[in-house]
């Protein structure tokens, strides 16, 4: 038996370590750097029906513990996608997990249904959830909105289904229950916060969109809260993702309640990051006397409330 192998319903990994989308490119670009079959998953850069040129720059700008950013989906379309890049991809002996985006539901139906044919894909991640694209992609806004593109893509495909939500609402709760309600096999927690940066000198924004998503370290605090409170709400299996730079960080959303992490802005700056929170999260299984990784996650012990005196 593997000790780090996790399940999301129908999506099984073998360890809970996946890069994030946006960040590793189409693997290509890291093939120097990672051996990734060793990886539980690969999320590769959002696909769009149509190629996009994406945001003017500049699109990103480094913040306090943080990057902003502004890219806009940049892609070549979902065609060249599946002629370029999708074998290769699916050649690297780890699970590939496709993001996609629509600028309306039926087309999140339509690309779900070109992927469909490809049964070597482990799963189809919706990214509904993008900050820095005017319309289109903010259907995790909504419930509603939420709950039509999952059902969209679970009436036009059988592979598994993750909705990437974003942390830019009230609640993601109600969200979040939307997308499971829905068909959705686990659900991505979160996608960037939005902000924006400014060059005050020349009273003008940094970012040629003006606003851009902001992720890294400072933003795990708040992934995690998020993490807690609808893991605790919606039994669904969550990925966790904000900020992952150490193995504590993996361990934090882990106990928190999620199954598996992505690992984002760090591979920027460390594209060995990966595949070294693989063994120590190994070796962390073997000294916490556990057989399976199942057995650390949603472990996070609460305090007791204290009752207010009379």
């Amino acid at each position: 038996m593997n000790p780090l192998e996790t399940n999301l319903n129908r999506l099984r990994l073998r360890n809970p370590i996946l890069v994030a989308s946006g960040t590793f490119g189409y693997a290509r670009e890291m093939q120097s750097f990672a051996d990734f079959a060793r990886l539980g998953g690969i999320v590769p850069k959002t696909v769009t029906p149509l190629p996009r040129i994406g945001n003017p720059p500049p699109r990103t700008v480094e913040t306090s513990s943080g990057l902003l950013n502004s890219i806009g989906l940049d892609n070549d379309g979902i065609d060249a996608f599946l002629e370029k890049h999708l074998d290769y991809l699916l050649g690297l002996g780890t699970a590939i997990i496709v993001n996609i985006a629509g600028h309306d539901i039926a087309e999140f139906g339509v690309m779900a249904k070109k992927l469909s044919p490809f049964k070597q894909i482990a799963a189809v991640e919706l990214n509904i959830s993008c900050p820095n694209v005017s319309g289109g992609v903010d259907f995790a806004n909504n419930p509603k909105m939420t709950a039509q593109v999952v059902s969209q893509v679970r009436a036009a495909c059988d592979l598994p289904i993750i909705a990437k939500l974003t942390p830019n609402v009230t609640s993601v709760v109600e969200i979040a229950a939307a997308a499971a309600e829905a068909g959705a096999d686990a659900v991505t927690l979160v996608n960037t916060f939005q902000g924006m940066a400014v060059n005050w000198r020349k009273r003008k924004p940094i970012l040629g969109n003006v606003l851009g998503g902001l992720s890294g370290p400072a933003i795990k605090p708040l992934a995690l809260r998020i993490v807690h409170q609808v893991s605790r709400a919606v039994k669904i299996p969550i990925i966790g993702v904000g900020g992952i730079q150490s193995i504590d960080d993996v361990m934090d959303f882990l106990v928190t309640g999620a199954s598996a992490v992505q690992i984002g802005t760090a591979s920027f700056y460390d594209p060995t990051l990966a595949c070294r929170l693989v063994d120590e999260l190994a070796a962390i299984v073997k000294t916490e006397g556990c057989q399976n990784i199942s057995e650390l996650i949603g472990t996070l012990q609460l305090p007791t409330p204290v009752g207010c005196a009379k």
